[in-house]
């Protein structure tokens, strides 16, 4: 019988006051609120861990990478204790026919109840031969492992979007994995990479309530992808007062002004690097100095340059202050006032000639 989580803590010497605790940092984490704490405590006791299937695609591992890097909670938690990743290639020690063998072993042992987690996307140019795997295109070996299992995750932009395979003019038909799997929920967490913490947030999500995460209209985590990065960056003070960095390294730059016109994507981009951010939530891009390139939408690489600024919006400059604002804000009412005013005394002149109109007709 497989263990659960709880059985593998308890084994290693987790005290039941160390367990909660990690309950209540997975609910924040998660976004949830303290009564689901309980609740995780209870799945975590009495579900058995979930087989996961992690494949590697036309990618750079950097998913990977930002994945044994988690914090809240731990890689190790997820990989050893939450979860059974029973196979991936980068992390195994298994490797050749007996590597290969396991995925024929989860297929038929958890038929209809494995995580398929994909890193990467499929070239579907020339039969799928740009990336080649136990003696077979990776494409046929994705669709093999998908028909069974029970829910794909799309780790990062590579495999929710194509990324950077894909770029113009794409000479391999690098492809998001939704676009080849068809018949089962697809979970995206784009990103290049995608945060530590939101990939284990929401393989944590699935693994205690035993269901998908709500998603928005293109199949990212709400907990995650709900907002925008620019909506709760500590930044966002300086955009509203018209305050910009004009040049890399300018008094404005060293005081933190927002880096929009510096090309910044974050009034664009939907992510959890302000809030969550990253190396166990020490800081962001933009906390950095540099700005959002948008890594974690659609097509990010073919939209021009990273420091071309995103529309041309108009912002009171640098120079303003609270009464350069209020004075343009007074003006603006003023105007609107005066329209008013010419609008009323308008109608109000129509008015009095429709009386006029109808009394002469009465005298008549």
């Amino acid at each position: 019988m497989t263990e659960t989580f709880y059985d593998v803590l308890r084994r290693q010497g987790i005290s039941r006051r160390s367990f909660m605790k990690f309950c209540s940092l997975t609910a924040t984490s998660l976004g949830l609120a303290p009564a689901f704490a309980p609740k995780i405590a209870h799945a975590l006791e009495n579900k058995p861990r979930t087989p996961v299937i992690w494949l590697h695609g036309l990618e750079c591992t950097c998913c990977s990478e930002s994945f044994i890097r988690s914090a809240h909670p731990l890689a190790k938690d997820v990989v050893l204790s939450m979860l059974s990743l029973d196979y991936d290639d980068t992390l195994m020690a298994a490797a050749g026919h007996q590597a290969e063998a396991i995925l024929d072993e989860i297929k038929k042992k958890y038929k209809g109840n494995y995580i398929l987690a994909v890193e990467g996307n499929p070239p579907l140019n020339e039969d799928g031969m740009f990336c080649f795997q136990g003696g077979k295109p990776f494409v046929e070996k994705l669709k093999y492992m998908a028909a069974d299992c029970k829910a794909i995750i799309a780790w990062g932009s590579c495999a929710s979007w194509g990324c950077v395979q894909a770029a113009k003019p794409n000479p391999t038909r690098a492809t998001p994995v939704h676009k080849v799997i068809t018949d089962k929920p697809v979970i995206k967490v784009p990103g290049c990479p995608p945060i530590a913490e939101v990939m284990t947030g929401v393989v944590t999500y699935m693994l205690t309530f035993e269901r998908l995460p709500e998603l928005d209209r293109q199949g990212r985590p709400k907990m995650f992808y709900g907002q925008r990065i620019h909506d709760k960056c500590y930044r966002r003070p300086h955009f509203d007062a018209g305050q910009f960095v004009e040049g890399w390294d300018d008094e404005a730059a060293r005081r933190g002004y927002c880096l929009y016109k510096m090309g910044c994507k974050g009034p664009t981009t939907y992510n959890a690097c302000s809030t969550t951010r990253w190396n166990g939530g020490v800081s962001f891009p933009i906390q950095s100095g540099h700005g959002c390139i948008g890594c974690s939408e659609d097509g990010f690489w073919d939209k021009g340059s990273f420091y071309d600024r995103i529309t041309d919006i108009k912002q009171f400059g640098i120079e303003s202050n609270a009464d350069k604002v209020g004075m343009a804000v007074a003006g603006g009412v003023g105007a609107a006032i005066a329209a008013h005013a010419a609008v009323t005394a308008l109608s109000r002149a129509k008015v009095k000639q429709g009386n006029a109109s109808q009394e002469q007709k009465q005298g008549e």
